[in-house]
């Protein structure tokens, strides 16, 4: 068996993932409160926004960590394809989640099914990420350790998007998406530890490209997307500063001919 290093680069690869889930977490609850205060066309658009948010603040996590994950004996490359796919995953089905908060009538079975159908994203965005893995070996899993972790990818997205609909202040949004980022995180090397490699020895080249040909670039421009999005709802103005600026502009009685 292949010894299985979870962090080569010490805590500097947990601590950023952990802050890129965080990110997309604050994001994606910021937009989804925005998306319930706003109609039509607006709540579609903040709702879309949500969803690529989570979506690539956790597909960004879970890559981030990946640069510190070494097995001894093998080189790790990873297909392009099935990662691409991933990500893709990961902002479909979170956005399914996000639309049926959205748009949901009765909240009670909106948020059962949005925390369901994103927590399920979450983990098919983990375990295609890990999918697209190329070693010299095999790959196992502790089935145990990963249904924990699929349910705690649910329960963190229940308590995300339910945050999302109850919880309006910035700080309580900002609270709620360190602990979203805490568990989505958790999520992560739970199914880290769910995963033994049986290494097998060979001088053949590995497929696929290594994590610092396209992991890295890949996931510092996600990186970078989520910063410019983040400077992008902090400039938009709430529905409660429209509002101000409206009765500001009217003209006051008695003044105004």
């Amino acid at each position: 068996m292949g010894h299985l290093d979870h962090a080569t680069f010490g805590w500097l690869t947990p601590v950023l993932s952990y802050a890129m889930a965080s990110i997309g977490a604050a994001l994606g609850l910021c937009c989804t409160v925005r998306a319930l205060d706003a109609t039509g066309r607006s709540r579609r658009n903040w709702l879309m926004t949500a969803a690529s948010a989570l979506g690539t603040g956790i597909w960004t996590m879970h890559f981030v960590a990946m640069l510190g994950f070494g097995v001894t004996g093998t080189e790790i490359h990873y297909n392009v394809l099935v990662t691409f796919v991933s990500l893709l995953v990961a902002m479909a089905v979170v956005g399914a989640g996000v639309f049926a908060v959205g748009y949901g009538r009765d909240r009670g079975r909106a948020l059962a099914l949005g925390g369901l159908t994103t927590g399920l994203g979450v983990a098919s965005m983990h375990y295609l990420g890990m999918a697209a893995l190329r070693l010299h070996g095999d790959v196992r899993y502790d089935p145990v350790l990963v249904g924990l972790s699929v349910v705690i990818a649910v329960v963190a997205a229940t308590a995300a998007l339910w945050a999302g609909l109850n919880i309006k202040s910035p700080l309580a949004v900002a609270a709620a998406s360190l602990v979203m980022g805490g568990a989505v995180t958790s999520m992560h090397y739970t199914g880290m530890l769910a995963v033994s490699v049986r290494v097998t020895p060979s001088e053949s080249a590995l497929p696929g490209a290594t994590t610092m040909q396209f992991i890295f670039p890949v996931a510092v421009g996600l990186g970078s997307y989520l910063f410019l999005t983040s400077a992008f709802v902090a400039l938009s103005p709430t529905k409660g500063e429209r509002e101000a600026s409206v009765s500001a502009q009217r003209p006051v009685d008695g003044v105004a001919s």
